[in-house]
C-alpha cells in the first residue's frame, strides 16, 4: 500500500478529491504540483506540509514563496519543477494534471520505478506505447484512476488467465443523451457543463458531452490492457452504476459497480491490493433499473473519430487529443460551436497527417502543430 504520495494537478477536480482520500487514509504528502491557483495551493501546503511545491506558472511560484515563507517548503516552477515533483522520494504519484502536459512528468515518475495512480488519460492516448514500455523497463506499476479503467483493472484482479474476449466501456451518455444533431447545433457551454451524474472539471465535462472522453478512454484501454480495438466496445449506461465490464472466453462477464463518484477508484489506486473502508456508500440496486444501449456515432462523431484513430499507430492520437483540447477551450470561450469541436479535430488530423515510428519528441511536435493549427483556424 502507498505510504508517501506526490499529487500532480493538486488543485483540479481529481487532485482535490485525491487529497481528501489521502486525508481519510492518513497518508503523507511529499510533493504537490499545480498550474497557478495560489490561494488553493497555499491552503493545501499548509494542511499537508509537503517538502516540495511545484508551480508551473513562474509568477505564481514567486507569489507563493512570499505567502509560504513561514513554513519549510521548497518551491520550484515550470515544467522542470513539475518533473522534479514527479521524481521525488514518494512511492506513489497521482498524475492528475489535465491534458498532454502530464506526459513528461508521468514518464519522470515511471523512470523512478514508482506506482503511478494514473488519472491523466492523455498520457496514454498520446504516447501509450512509449509509456507502457517505460513502465516495464523501470518496473513502475500503473494503477488506473479513471473509473472505467479502474473497473477493468478490478475485474482482472486475481485472474490467472487474463486473456479476454472483450472489454466493455460504459458511458453515461452525458447531458445530451437522446438529443438530435439539429438540437445539438445550437447548444451552449452552459448546457454542455450540466452533466447528469458526475462532478468533474470543465474540460472533461465537455468531453463527456461530445463523447470524446469515451474515445480517449477507448485508446487508453488499448494500451493499459494490451487489447486490440476489435476487443473493445462502448455501451451507453445512463445510470453510471456499472463502470465497465470484462467478457471472458467462457462467456462469463465480470462488472465492477459503484456510485458515480471518483473517490473509490482514487482510493483503490492508493491501497491496491488492499481494500480499506471508503468514504463512498455502495449503490442501491433497488432504486433504478440498469439499462444499456449502443452509442449514436452519427450524432456524436467525436467518439467515432477516436475509435478510428485508435487503429493508427504513431502521432495521430496526439494530434487528435491536442486539437480537441484547443477546440474545447474555444468552445468554453464561446468562439466555437458544439460541432466545431469535431470539425477542428478532423481538420487537424487531415492537415498534419501521421508519423508511424514516432518517438517522444515527434509526439510533442505533433501536439504543438495541432494546437497551433486550431488556434489559427
Amino acid at each position: 500500500m502507498t505510504r508517501l504520495v506526490s499529487v500532480l494537478g493538486s488543485t483540479g477536480s481529481i487532485g482535490t478529491q485525491s487529497l481528501g482520500i489521502i486525508r481519510h487514509l492518513g497518508l503523507k504528502v511529499s510533493a504537490l504540483a499545480a498550474n497557478s491557483n495560489t490561494r488553493l495551493l497555499e491552503e493545501q501546503a499548509r494542511e499537508f506540509r509537503p517538502s516540495l511545491l511545484a508551480v508551473f506558472d513562474e509568477k505564481a511560484a514567486a507569489d507563493l514563496k512570499i505567502r509560504l515563507a513561514d513554513i519549510p517548503v521548497r518551491i520550484v516552477s515550470g515544467m522542470e519543477g513539475v518533473m522534479e515533483a514527479a521524481a521525488d522520494n514518494s512511492d506513489t504519484v497521482i498524475t492528475a494534471m489535465s491534458g498532454a502536459a502530464g506526459l513528461r512528468p508521468t514518464i519522470a515518475a515511471i523512470e523512478k520505478g514508482k506506482r503511478i495512480a494514473l488519472a491523466n488519460k492523455e498520457t496514454l492516448v498520446c504516447a501509450g506505447e512509449i509509456v507502457m514500455a517505460a513502465a516495464e523497463r523501470y518496473g513502475a506499476e500503473i494503477v488506473p484512476v479513471d473509473s472505467e479503467h479502474s473497473a477493468i483493472f478490478q475485474c482482472l484482479a486475481g485472474q490467472k488467465d487474463k486473456r479476454i474476449s472483450k472489454i466493455i466501456l460504459t458511458a453515461s451518455g452525458g447531458p445530451f443523451l437522446g438529443k438530435s444533431r439539429t438540437e445539438l447545433e445550437r447548444v451552449r457551454k452552459e448546457d454542455a457543463l450540466r452533466h447528469p451524474n458526475w462532478s468533474m472539471g470543465r474540460k472533461i465535462t465537455i468531453d463527456s458531452a461530445t463523447l470524446m472522453n469515451k474515445g480517449l478512454e477507448f485508446i487508453e484501454a488499448m494500451h493499459l490492457f494490451g487489447a486490440s480495438p476489435d476487443k473493445i466496445g462502448v455501451l451507453i449506461h445512463p445510470q453510471s452504476i456499472v463502470h465497465s465490464m470484462v467478457e471472458f472466453g467462457d462467456g462469463s462477464v465480470l462488472a465492477q459497480c459503484g456510485i458515480p463518484d471518483m473517490k473509490l477508484p482514487i482510493q483503490y489506486a492508493l491501497t491496491y491490493p488492499e481494500r480499506r473502508p471508503s468514504l463512498s456508500p455502495a449503490p442501491d440496486f433497488t432504486k433504478n433499473p440498469l439499462t444499456f444501449s449502443q452509442p449514436d456515432l452519427e450524432t456524436f462523431p467525436c467518439l467515432k473519430t477516436a475509435m478510428e484513430t485508435a487503429r493508427v499507430r504513431g502521432t495521430a492520437a496526439a494530434v487528435m487529443n491536442a486539437a480537441n483540447e484547443e477546440a474545447v477551450q474555444l468552445f468554453l470561450e464561446d468562439k466555437l460551436g458544439f460541432y466545431g469541436i469535431h470539425e477542428a479535430v478532423v481538420s487537424a488530423l487531415e492537415s498534419i497527417g501521421n508519423k508511424e515510428d514516432a518517438d517522444l519528441e515527434d509526439i510533442l511536435e505533433a501536439d504543438r502543430q495541432a494546437r497551433e493549427l486550431v488556434r489559427k483556424a
